[in-house]
């Protein structure tokens, strides 16, 4: 079957949308501990571009779940298909010259490096939303650490399952000490520096 699937190019290309809205396209990889602040965060950038202009649109991790990888547990296997689909949908924004903010706690380092290697060079920004477990378990927004720690979620990332901290990310955003506004101007002035985004604004 595969041997009669054959890749079309576009005939707009990537560069040519780059143009066309005037900045360039990425994926915006947050990666953390449940809790840590990786959507709010991304929620946060997505606005702090809309503002300015630049098309960019949020894949949350949990929504990803309710939809496109619904069929989708939390063993290691259902983990590595979770992380490469939205690799996948993420590089589909980068080619029609938006961002891509990804809200996952994608906990394998290994399938974020299979996500970059996806993508090319400079078009992966990992950014890892630090916070330590202890704040992530004060906060528990969700209420899952507690049911994690009762053993009524198997497989839970920082309890029962682990977490492989980015080894050099992009940007380190620390939940703990810098506020939401200050670790969206991190996070622009990141994008500024690499020339993603006009400079100005």
């Amino acid at each position: 079957m595969k041997q009669s699937i054959v890749w079309h190019e576009a005939a707009v290309t990537r560069g040519e949308r780059r143009r066309k809205n005037g900045h360039g396209s990425a994926v915006l990889w947050f990666t953390g501990l449940s809790g840590s602040g990786k959507s709010t965060l991304a929620n946060a950038v997505d606005r702090y571009l809309s503002r300015l202009g630049v098309n960019s649109y949020v894949l949350d991790g949990d929504n990803i779940r309710h939809g496109l990888n619904r069929d989708l547990g939390f063993a290691e296997a259902d983990r590595k298909e979770n992380i490469r689909r939205i690799g996948e949908v993420a590089k589909l924004f980068v080619d029609s010259g938006q961002f891509a903010l990804t809200a996952s706690i994608s906990p394998y380092r290994k399938d974020r490096e299979s996500v970059r290697r996806m993508l090319g060079e400079g078009e992966f920004l990992e950014i890892y939303v630090k916070c330590s477990l202890d704040e992530c378990q004060r906060r528990d927004p969700k209420g899952l650490y507690q049911k994690a720690v009762r053993g009524e979620i198997p497989q839970f990332t920082g309890i029962s399952a682990p977490y492989e901290e980015p080894v050099s990310p992009e940007l380190v955003l620390d939940t703990e000490r810098w506020s939401v506004d200050a670790s969206v101007d991190r996070m622009v002035g990141l994008l500024k520096e690499r020339n993603l985004i006009p400079r100005g604004g």
